[in-house]
């Protein structure tokens, strides 16, 4: 064919090039669709910091950043390749920022199917925190909870969404750390539930959470549909954040035990296939900055958040052994929670520290009962640290005592212990004066949570570790909704001046429930 004849009366030239350079599926609204999930940043340092997107095709990521919200003298940085293979996710490593700054970015989308068309920009904010050895010019807000979209309450858009959200961001924090349960892989989300005074709770529901996560879609389906709320993706994008891991990433309570061949909604039995794709999906959508080849989907590490405070991030979950009994008299890879390399990392990580607070940020509390049903012989089995009995230290209580020991023994001071997971909120003081095990430094737990999922509570207290419960706040029936107000952060300040502690532990709406301030200790 000629190209006069291509320019005949029928316009097919101009149909051809019209199709190579604006293909029709490409709109304005396609094009706003193209960076649909918002972004967020997380695991930021003095220096540092790890901003996330994702894409809804293959495309590539551009981010500018400044420290002025004008974006004078911005830079420009080349992001990664956003495809199909990892569900369009990617993150910058940013990295040469200005310690204690306030930092401005916007991120815009390239389509690999047009280069000329790009996403609208999607703007975000963190803060550095000061270099640890400069000293303290202003003081740290921390936010911190855990539990997003358990128990079948989702996106409720009559209730606003996902409001405490909303709540936390309202603070200003520094920083936020997710406790775990980053979302509820397990749990069906329903269109309606019918409440206990005969109203509804609508769901907003996509396919992949109408049933329990299996394949590798349906856990990558559960982050995509937290992203859908506008105040998960309004906070994402203000406000730094510090991810966790726990169990309904992947399954409630799993461990090496756990068996999945009476549960009727699975079809997939493979409690370790599970696993992996569980764990995959929570690598590409988290915005952590990975540990590297050594070991992929590493999860323990330290933050250091200037010289006021350092976050140790635990887990909990990857390197214990099976729920059981718990009684067990001598350590052993059934005793295993932490693992023996995360205890040492911990203790070591802790010794070293300049820092004057040490927060530990723990999937789940040291001395609450967490019951994971019956073996086979009737016996209770346990989730988390204690065992049923308030005696001399047994099963996981083992490391426990050895890590607690350990933190004494090096005349480590300033340790508080961050945590979820149990739904409802708590201020839990550890004492060796009221303990069966003694051999360890007084400190402090406070529990936070759920953002926004069913609350239980309160779970009965283990005095092997002198555990005396300060305050709590549950609701007066299990597996309340969020409507019914029983959703809880907490928030952490630090004084810059006389770098005393304040936690205070909040509500739904960000009220004020309990109040505890610590001076810090001298070495």
């Amino acid at each position: 064919m000629t190209s006069g004849a291509l320019l005949g009366s029928s316009g097919l030239l101009p149909q051809v090039l019209q199709a190579q350079t604006a293909p029709a599926i490409i709109t304005r609204d396609n094009a706003r669709a193209l960076l649909p999930s918002g972004v967020q940043s997380g695991d930021v340092g003095a220096n540092s910091a790890i901003v996330w997107a994702r894409a809804s095709r293959d495309a590539r990521m551009w981010l500018e950043w400044s420290t002025t919200a004008s974006f004078a003298q911005s830079q420009r940085v080349r992001g990664p390749d956003l495809l199909a293979s990892s569900d369009g996710t990617g993150r910058i490593d940013l990295q040469g920022l200005p310690a204690g700054q306030d930092i401005f970015y916007r991120v815009t989308l390239e389509d690999f199917a047009s280069a000329n068309v790009r996403s609208p920009v999607q703007q975000g904010h963190f803060r550095t925190p000061q270099a640890a050895h400069q000293p303290a010019r202003k003081g740290l807000r921390l936010v911190w909870s855990g539990d997003t979209a358990g128990q079948g309450w989702g996106i409720n858009e009559d209730f606003g969404g996902m409001r405490i959200y909303e709540a936390m961001r309202q603070t200003n924090p520094d920083v936020f750390v997710h406790s775990g349960d980053t979302i509820y892989a397990d749990g069906p989300i329903l269109p309606e539930v019918r409440l206990p005074d005969g109203t509804l709770w609508k769901n907003l529901v996509t396919p992949e959470v109408a049933k329990v996560a299996e394949t590798l879609n349906e856990y990558r389906g559960r982050y995509r549909y937290n992203l859908m709320d506008a105040n998960v993706r309004a906070f994402g994008s203000e406000v730094a954040q510090i991810w966790q891991w726990d169990d309904h990433e992947v399954t409630n309570n799993y461990s090496s035990s756990k068996s999945l061949l009476g549960n009727a909604a699975y079809t997939e039995k493979n409690v370790e296939l599970l696993t992996a794709r569980g764990q995959r999906a929570f690598m590409e959508y988290a915005p952590l900055r990975p540990f590297g080849a050594a070991e992929s989907q590493r999860i323990y590490r330290v933050l250091p958040q200037g010289p006021l405070a350092d976050v140790f991030v635990l887990d909990m979950r990857s390197y214990r052994g099976p729920n059981t009994t718990n009684l067990q008299t001598q350590e052993s890879a059934d005793t295993d929670l932490l693992g023996r390399p995360q205890i040492e990392w911990l203790i070591q990580g802790l010794k070293a520290s300049q820092a004057t607070w040490k927060l530990i940020a723990c999937d789940m509390p040291i001395g609450l009962f967490v019951p994971d049903g019956k073996d086979e012989q009737g016996v209770s089995r346990w989730e988390a640290v204690a065992n049923g009995e308030h005696g001399t230290p047994k099963g996981r209580e083992l490391e426990m005592a050895r890590l607690l020991k350990g933190i004494k023994e090096a005349e480590i001071k300033n340790v508080v212990w961050l945590t979820a997971d149990v739904h409802y909120t708590a201020a839990h003081h550890y004492s060796p004066e009221r303990a069966q095990f003694q051999d360890f430094d007084p400190f402090w737990e406070f529990v936070s949570g759920p953002l926004n999922a069913g609350t239980f509570g309160p779970n009965q207290a283990d005095k092997t570790f002198g555990l005396e419960v300060v305050y709590s706040k549950a609701s007066p029936r299990p597996n309340a909704a969020p409507s019914e107000g029983y959703q809880f952060f907490g928030q952490l300040d630090i004084d810059h001046r006389s770098q005393a502690l304040t936690v205070t532990l909040k509500d739904l709406n960000g009220q004020s429930l309990y109040t505890q301030t610590l001076e810090p200790q001298r070495s």
